[in-house]
């Protein structure tokens, strides 16, 4: 008997797609790093003149100065950002371990004679204990009456320092760095280049500090208290370790800044123990963006260059030639920055770091996708 049924009509199988082809951004972005850091140690050895940009070729030992104060900054930042951005502490004394770090070196090389390496690292450990010591007593406190004990200590520190407490610190004239008791290869212009790679050292050796307790449990416990504290204390731990050990730290990390800062500039001067210097690093974070990888980084950079060029433009004679309506408040570079900040806050949020997401739907609506 023949089965006049309709036979079963097997689907078709859908052959396997390709896989989505990978975009140029895609594929070198994780390499960026590595390939910025090849491209700032080779600076040294590029002979490149840029005009209106530096003074003098890259490798003149003027440059090399400007950009190895740049890249310190660079880390302050970021060594704040761990504070400010990433815990949430909004701190007016940072600048108090900077100058521990500035002060203290100079002073044992200078008063004391110890060599350049126990002198660093008495500096350090001494910025950390002061971090420590000061956290443990500002930390009882929360908002701004953080802020104002922070600041209030900091001001102690600049008292001391322009007292000239103990004859130690040279007072309103500051203290010049004994370079006798230097190694040779921190010593004269032409070793301007070893100073540079330390500071590039320095700025490599914060951001990998600062991104791997990010991403560690402690870091998760951090972001928990920037966004909320209570929650952090229900699920059984203690904020306030966590915040002293993120105090801690970033106290350590800036007055290593402040042993690099020391050798570039020659000495210490009382204006680095201002409360001007800290609002400055808050500036550098918020214009490059808190919490982010690089923004911090990228914000303190830009604004340690305009700081240091906008004093030569505001000098020069294009300025002076200007009507005085203009020529006044062009001369004095904290209004040009004060301005660039606002441009930059209001036009992008975020900060600087977040300028490729914003800028995406503009990307996409003209067409210009990486990769293509």
């Amino acid at each position: 008997m023949t089965d006049l049924r309709t036979p079963a009509v097997e689907a078709p199988v859908a052959a396997p797609s390709d896989p989505p082809r990978r975009g140029w951004w895609s594929v070198v972005r994780p390499w960026t790093p590595l390939l910025a850091l090849l491209v700032a140690a080779g600076l040294p050895y590029s002979t490149l003149y840029l005009p209106g940009v530096f003074d003098d070729a890259l490798n003149k030992p003027g440059t090399l100065q400007l950009l190895a104060l740049c890249l310190v900054f660079g880390g302050l930042a970021a060594g704040y950002d761990l504070l400010f951005g990433r815990t949430g502490m909004l701190s007016f004394g940072h600048a108090l371990y900077f100058a521990a770090g500035v002060y203290g070196t100079d002073i044992l090389v200078t008063k004391v004679g110890l060599p350049l390496w126990q002198a660093a690292l008495l500096a350090l450990v001494g910025g950390a204990i002061l971090a420590a010591l000061i956290g443990a007593v500002a930390l009882r406190t929360a908002g701004i009456a953080f802020a104002m004990v922070t600041l209030a200590f900091a001001q102690v520190g600049a008292i001391l320092v322009a007292r000239d407490f103990g004859g130690l610190t040279g007072g309103e004239e500051g203290l010049p760095l004994d370079v006798s008791g230097l190694p040779a290869l921190f010593v004269g212009v032409t070793n301007t280049v070893n100073l540079y790679w330390l500071a590039l050292a320095y700025l490599v050796l914060v951001v990998f500090v600062v991104h791997r307790v990010s991403a560690s449990p402690t870091g998760r416990v951090l972001a928990g208290v920037r966004d909320d504290e209570r929650r952090i204390g229900v699920l059984g731990l203690d904020p306030y370790r966590f915040k002293l050990v993120a105090f801690t730290l970033s106290g350590a990390l800036a007055a290593g800044g402040g042993v690099i800062y020391c050798l570039l500039v020659g000495g210490a001067s009382p204006h680095i123990t201002s409360s001007e210097l800290t609002l400055s690093l808050l500036v550098m974070v918020v214009l490059g963006g808190p919490a982010t990888r690089w923004g911090p980084v990228i914000g303190g950079i830009l604004y340690m260059y305009l700081d240091h060029r906008l004093t030569a433009f505001g000098s020069s004679s294009t300025v002076e030639g200007l009507p005085s309506v203009l020529s006044g408040p062009l001369s004095q570079p904290l209004f040009v920055l004060g301005t660039v900040f606002i441009l930059a806050v209001y036009f992008f949020p975020g900060g600087l770091a977040g300028l490729a997401d914003r800028l995406g739907p503009l990307r996409r609506l003209t067409g210009l996708r990486p990769g293509r």
